[in-house]
């Protein structure tokens, strides 16, 4: 039997929504592109009914007014990711300051997350659907008065499977410094205290309050499956492309669901937090580390004309199909 896909856009609890569906199988992908090119849902049936994994804003006004204090749920971390100390950096010996700062005077996930993307393709047939968005960044901001073009591009597919792949572009004439990353809290509708979790990330990246030290240590947790239980973490691991994919499973044994997340080497971290409500997990695919335009751990330097991608893929299994 062909599996039927279909993508359309739809408007509801105030935003406006772009639906990636898989019909055979009742899975179905939500995107907000007014909202940073948001990852809004990602719904599968799980005993009999369906479950979201994705943690996410309730309606519009929740979005507008705790974004940031939400912790940036689901949302595009560009042309930065995590903390940039003091909101300052260098580069080809200039000195830059971000306008836009968290609470702590850190510059923090970037200046895309409440950005709006403008959709450019949606496509839906045997086999996939599809959506291509576009945000063309000004440079408005001081600390990075630099312009270039995001496009992400959303792609659900057969297993449910989801790929995200972002490709940004330079069309200014000198160089410029980049990093991505994506922000996504994943639930199974229960605290993750009961959940288990395993990732390849045999080296920790040393922080001192939640900035790089520059030096890697090595991580035994939570190579093998182990219980997340009253674990705390805001830490960055660095990811083992030798070891075998998928990098990294969220499992819940209790209903055989395991969510496995399959980053291309380009992210090269994997950023782990477990917010104070403990009702979803965020596992962040990222390229640099935290405060990389300083520390440079991962930065990319983007020449004149060129273009990078970023790509990740997630997948939900159940061991009782």
């Amino acid at each position: 039997m062909a599996q039927i896909y279909s993508a359309y856009e739809i408007s509801e609890n105030g935003f406006n929504k772009v639906i990636l569906e898989d019909e055979s199988n009742s899975t179905r992908v939500e995107i907000i592109p007014s909202c940073g090119a948001m990852l809004h849902a990602f719904q599968v049936i799980s005993g009999g009914s369906f479950l979201n994994i994705i943690d996410s804003y309730t309606n519009r006004e929740d979005f507008e007014n705790n974004a940031e204090s939400a912790g940036f749920k689901g949302l595009k971390l560009s042309p930065f990711v995590c903390r940039i100390r003091d909101a300052a950096y260098q580069f080809n010996g200039k000195k830059y300051h971000f306008n836009k700062l968290y609470p702590d005077g850190s510059a923090i996930h970037g200046l895309l997350y409440r950005s709006a993307f403008q959709v450019i393709k949606l496509h839906g047939a045997a086999g996939e659907a599809r959506v291509l968005m576009e945000y063309n960044y000004d440079g408005s901001d001081s600390g990075y008065p630099f312009g270039y073009n995001c496009a992400v591009e959303y792609k659900l597919e057969p297993l449910q499977k989801l790929t995200i792949s972002t490709t940004l572009k330079n069309p200014g004439p000198s160089s410029i410094p980049v990093a991505d990353g994506w922000h996504p809290y994943f639930t199974f509708g229960k605290k993750i205290d009961e959940l288990m979790l395993q990732f390849q990330g045999p080296e920790i990246v040393e922080f001192e309050n939640l900035i790089p030290t520059g030096k890697l240590l090595p991580n035994k947790d939570f190579l093998e499956f182990q219980r997340i239980g009253n674990t705390v973490m805001d830490h960055s691991f660095v990811l083992d492309f030798k070891r075998e994919q998928p990098m990294c499973t969220l499992m819940d044994p209790a209903s055989g669901l395991a969510l496995e997340i399959f980053p291309d080497r380009i992210y090269r971290y994997l950023q782990i937090y477990t917010p104070p409500h403990r009702k979803s997990i965020a596992l962040e695919n990222l390229s640099g580390a935290p405060d990389c335009f300083n520390n440079k751990m991962g930065l990319e330097i983007l020449e004149s004309g060129q273009e990078i991608t970023f790509s990740t893929k997630y997948k939900i299994n159940s061991s009782r199909n």
